[in-house]
């Protein structure tokens, strides 16, 4: 098992890190499209679609970016998308993850799916315009955080965080995310000046505190995206969301934490922050 681990994610590394450095941006926007086209599929899966349910979804996710990509929206509508899977990440999510009864299943939820896919890879396109270092540091956040999680969590883990989801996962490891994602924070805004980031950007907009509660807020998120498809698993019944990633289960196995975290710190970076993306 370890070794197919390895091998896969070698061959991920292999293919991935040349095409976030050298591709032009639609080619890089087309590429990172085929993973969240895979995602759609095992988000289909997941909510117990019927039949051919889940490739339709993955269809309709990547019909709507091609769509994105050839007709340009208006920025007002790609930033309505990225506010409002924002609030579902931060209202509709956390009140699903304390009642787990009221989660739909079926297309109500694959639409749900099919737009915080979309919002995720809209995200990570337009970040990454700012360049592939950039894009790297902001989704080190969720890396971090769940590196600093694991460790501390098996360190001083005695109060579980969600035992009927994810049995592993205590909030002595949210805390040591926090921690470690904060001391992130420091050095990308000790770095700005050499090499341009996330934080660094927020510094110049809200001083310290802006960067703290932003750290703050992308920790969150991403542990509560890593909960979500925990939860969504659950009631699949299923360990993984696929066996696409040999030895790592699933392309959502991978991106759970990403889905919410890239999305919202788009959204606060345009709402806050006053970042000029190009939004169309």
């Amino acid at each position: 098992m370890l070794r197919t681990r390895v091998v896969t994610a070698l061959a991920l590394l292999l293919v991935v890190v040349p095409a976030l450095i050298y591709l032009p941006p639609r080619g890089w926007a087309v590429f990172v499209l085929l993973f969240v086209a895979a995602a759609g599929w095992e988000w289909g899966r997941l909510a117990r679609l019927p039949g051919m349910g889940p490739l339709l979804l993955a269809g309709l996710i990547a019909g709507s970016a091609i769509l994105v990509l050839l007709a340009a929206p208006a920025p007002a509508v790609m930033l309505s998308l990225l506010v409002s899977t924002s609030l579902a990440w931060l209202l509709l999510v956390p009140f699903w993850l304390a009642r787990r009864d009221a989660v739909p299943s079926g297309w109500p939820l694959a639409l749900l799916g099919w737009l915080m896919l979309l919002a995720c890879w809209y995200a990570v396109w337009r970040v990454r315009e700012s360049g592939a270092a950039y894009l790297f540091l902001l989704m080190g956040v969720v890396w971090v955080a769940d590196i600093a999680a694991y460790f501390a969590g098996r360190a001083f883990g005695r109060h579980k965080l969600a035992p009927n989801i994810s049995p592993g996962k205590t909030w002595e490891g949210v805390v040591g995310a926090i921690l470690a994602v904060q001391c992130l924070a420091a050095l990308c805004v000790a770095g700005a000046a050499w090499l341009p980031n996330y934080f660094g950007e927020l510094l110049r907009a809200g001083g310290w505190p802006g960067v703290i509660l932003a750290g703050l807020l992308l920790t969150g998120v991403s542990v509560i995206g890593d909960l979500f498809e925990s939860l969504l698993k659950r009631r699949a019944e299923v360990k993984d969301s696929s066996n696409l990633l040999p030895g790592h289960g699933g392309v959502l196995d991978r991106i759970d934490a990403l889905l919410p975290t890239l999305p919202v710190a788009l959204t606060v970076s345009a709402l806050i922050a006053q970042r000029s993306w190009p939004w169309s």
